[in-house]
């Protein structure tokens, strides 16, 4: 993990994923700390980078189909995460139900 944690902060889950960003699927690791969810791309991809989503700003989480084109459903193993800002960011990940948990579990000792 590239990405320096906060003070106090650690890591709860890490797991190999993709990263939807428009027609591109970024390859990299996804990781799960106890104040955010952070994506870090391979860089070998066109458009590498990382992409953080605060815990604390994650209104909705589903989950969705990684799709063909972004049109024709393929495999379901796909977690959308929204933002409170409205956006949306999708995950193509193996067993995301315990992501899921895991994340409503951080939420709950938010509030």
């Amino acid at each position: 993990m590239k990405t320096v944690l906060e003070v106090g902060e650690k890591l709860v889950k890490k797991s190999p994923a993709n990263h939807q960003r428009g027609i591109e699927t970024v390859g990299g690791m996804l990781y799960l700390t106890t104040a955010r969810l952070i994506f870090e791309s391979h860089a070998l991809n066109i458009q590498a980078g990382v992409t953080t989503v605060s815990i604390s700003e994650i209104n909705k989480l589903r989950k969705d189909w990684t799709k063909f084109l972004n049109v024709i459903p393929i495999f379901p193993n796909t977690l959308a995460v929204t933002s409170s800002s409205g956006h949306e960011d999708k995950f193509i990940l193996f067993r995301r139900t315990p992501w899921i948990n895991e994340i409503n579990k951080l939420k709950e000792g938010q509030n």
